[in-house]
Formats: structure tokens, sequence, C-alpha cells
């Protein structure tokens, strides 16, 4: 799959899957999440267009990523993470940055990984 550029729009699964919100079962991006910060950050706007689909844009994304560290890395609350972005003085570091990027590059790993386990498991039934 050709990589998209980083002013392009994402999809709700894309942003999702950007910002490491997976779902530890089912490998599938939590979209829902990202659906209810909607509701609770009025700053959140993606575009939404026919058919109720979401884009999220550059600025989206970095929000979410910002969002996405008050919430899940400092054990902000909504509220908490709210008068944080209210007060506009937050900004990613790029070791955050970063260790999104690292989170997304393991569990792709381990993704791959079990689809290789499965692969073999299949290729030994059929000897």
């Amino acid at each position: 799959m050709k990589k998209k550029s980083k002013s392009a729009y994402r999809t709700i699964s894309e942003a999702a899957i950007e910002i490491g919100l997976i779902n530890q079962k089912n490998n599938k991006p939590n979209t829902h999440t990202l659906r209810f910060w909607e509701k609770s950050f009025k700053q959140l706007k993606p575009k939404i267009l026919f058919g109720n689909r979401r884009y999220y844009s550059s600025n989206d994304i970095y929000l979410l990523k910002l969002i996405y560290n008050l919430l899940k890395k400092q054990g902000m609350t909504i509220n908490g993470a709210k008068k944080a972005l209210n007060t506009g003085s937050i900004k990613l570091d790029p070791s955050v940055l970063s260790d999104i990027k690292d989170e997304n590059f393991k569990q792709e790993i381990k993704d791959k990984v079990n689809k290789i386990k499965k692969l073999l498991e299949k290729i030994k039934k059929i000897k």
C-alpha cells in the first residue's frame, strides 16, 4: 500500500492506527474512541463528507496525538485534558511522537509475526 503524504487527509481508521488506538484482541482500529473524543473535545473537527465519513487533516492528527498522550500516557481525565488543551500551553515533544511511531511499528511487527505463524500452521496441516 502506498503511504500517504503528511498533508493528506486520513480516514477515521487510518487516524486511529496512526495514533496507536488499536484493539489488542482483534487488531482493529478503535474508531469509536475517536468519535467519542469528537464529542468531548470541541477543538477536534474532522471534515464529515457524504455518508458521514470522517476525514482528518494533519492538524486533527496532531490534536489526536496530543489527546492520546494526555489521556493514555499521562493518565489525565477527560476534564483534565480539556483544561490542559484550553490553556494552549501543551505541545507534543519529539519524544512523544517517536514513541507513538515506535508503538505502531511494534504492533505492525506483532501482526506480521502472527500472520506468519498462522501460515505455518496451515502449511503443517497440509503436510
